[in-house]
């Protein structure tokens, strides 16, 4: 197990420096991407101020009703690629949820390999996905080509005061096994007793990626009074 106390820090942002996210450690994806990336999501992706900026030592990330490049709603995905990426080790995200009838926030990690094998062959590692429209819960879940979309490898446990209060969001991979927490508390583990590509991709170096989609095939309805929610980020941080 990768213990904090046996670990080193190899990478984080404390989000200390206010503005735009520090671009030597995010990227962003833009856009609407394809069939609403995948998930027939609502929003329209920038990498404007308006949705993510860095203010009193957390990250926000702003989802917003808002007519713009012929969307709805904007919001912001902002990720590691190219910047950082690694393979094994604990990440430990310290969040406040959005709230909102149609937010998806997410939490998450893809495999760098994503631009030549394709997903979900490059594998996902989803560390906190949460919806507005199902209040007090959050899940974990990974994709591989042997269960992709809407996979049987996830759980949901459940969580109080998450779009009031401060928690810790944390997956542990190792060679064998992908195992999340919540306030360091474990709930799910992944371990696969056949692992070859289709079952275990988790061999590979993958990046980190924060967003809130709207709507989509998870979010659901979107609330017709939603006007704005955030998600704010203390810390992102990642041990070996």
């Amino acid at each position: 197990m990768y213990v904090k106390t046996e670990l080193k820090l190899i990478w984080q942002d404390e989000f200390d420096a206010n503005g735009a996210p520090n671009s030597s450690k995010w990227g962003y994806n833009t856009g609407t991407g394809n069939n609403g990336w995948g998930n027939n999501e609502s929003q329209y992706y920038t990498d404007r101020l308006d949705n993510a900026i860095v203010e009193n030592g957390v990250l926000k990330i702003m989802g917003k009703k808002e007519n713009y490049q012929g969307s709805e709603y904007t919001s912001a995905r902002l990720l590691t690629a190219g910047k950082f990426e690694f393979t094994y080790g604990r990440v430990d995200v310290r969040a406040k949820l959005p709230a909102g009838g149609g937010v998806w926030p997410a939490i998450w990690m893809l495999g760098a390999n994503f631009g030549s094998v394709g997903w979900p062959a490059c594998g996902e590692i989803d560390i906190m996905e949460y919806v507005g429209n199902n209040p007090g819960n959050i899940s974990s879940a990974l994709h591989t080509t042997s269960s992709s979309g809407n996979t049987v490898n996830h759980k949901v446990t459940s969580i109080t005061n998450e779009t009031t209060e401060f928690h810790i969001y944390s997956a542990i991979w190792t060679e064998n096994s992908i195992t999340f927490l919540l306030d360091d508390v474990e709930y799910y583990t992944y371990n696969p007793s056949v692992k070859n590509d289709a079952t275990w991709p988790f061999y590979n170096n993958q990046f980190l990626i924060l967003n809130i989609a709207m709507g989509g095939n998870l979010g659901g309805t979107i609330d017709p009074n939603f006007s704005t929610s955030t998600m704010e980020i203390d810390y992102v941080r990642v041990y070996q």
